[in-house]
């Protein structure tokens, strides 16, 4: 499990070629809610930037106009994920999960708390996931390996969490009128090919 899509590749992709060749094995990339860039956004061809200025890319995208609201995971709030990630997420080889902030803020914590180390904004969607496999198998009486990607400390984000202490953080979802508006940007786009072997 992790969240920034460069890390999430670096870390994930040797499973993804594991579960090609007949693993048995979860793929979790994590992602806020505000943002759902893999669970909601379409499969599409978009720039990698407002100003045009990139390539057309083949990437689940909120639309290169997209604003993120104002969460404090500054490093999620790009409007697409990497084309090779986006592939994974069609083909089925991954499962996107989208996290609310007060959870993810509610998880760093606890982590926190007993692990001693203060994750970044960014990293506790990846712990905020962690945590609910972790509880799924101890319901389930399973006994599961857990890997995820420690992907930054919070020192540099304790304003977040001061927030978050004094009541004054809330979840921002990102509302269907919203994204719908967003996505006009890819109007007059060409489409991707979607290719799926329906294998996973």
């Amino acid at each position: 499990m992790c969240r920034r899509r460069e890390q999430f590749a670096g870390i994930a992709f040797p499973y993804v070629l594991d579960k090609i060749n007949g693993a048995q094995i979860d793929i979790i990339p994590v992602e806020p809610s505000s943002c759902p860039t893999l669970t909601r956004a379409p499969f599409a061809y978009d720039h990698g930037d407002v100003a045009k200025m990139t390539p057309l890319l083949p990437m689940h995208s909120l639309g290169h106009e997209f604003v993120s609201p104002p969460i404090h995971a500054g490093g999620l709030r790009y409007h697409g994920m990497a084309p090779l990630v986006s592939a994974a997420a069609v083909e089925g080889l991954i499962t996107p999960r989208a996290v609310d902030q007060l959870k993810c803020y509610e998880s760093a914590m606890l982590w926190a708390r007993t692990e001693g180390f203060i994750p970044a904004p960014e990293t506790s969607h990846a712990i905020a996931a962690v945590i609910d496999e972790a509880i799924k198998a101890r319901e389930e009486g399973k006994e599961k390996v857990i890997l995820f990607n420690w992907s930054g400390h919070g020192l540099m984000d304790l304003k977040g969490y001061e927030s978050f202490m004094e009541g004054k953080l809330m979840d921002f979802p990102l509302p269907e009128e919203d994204l719908q508006r967003s996505i006009r940007s890819l109007n007059g786009l060409p489409k991707p090919k979607i290719s799926k072997t329906g294998k996973w």
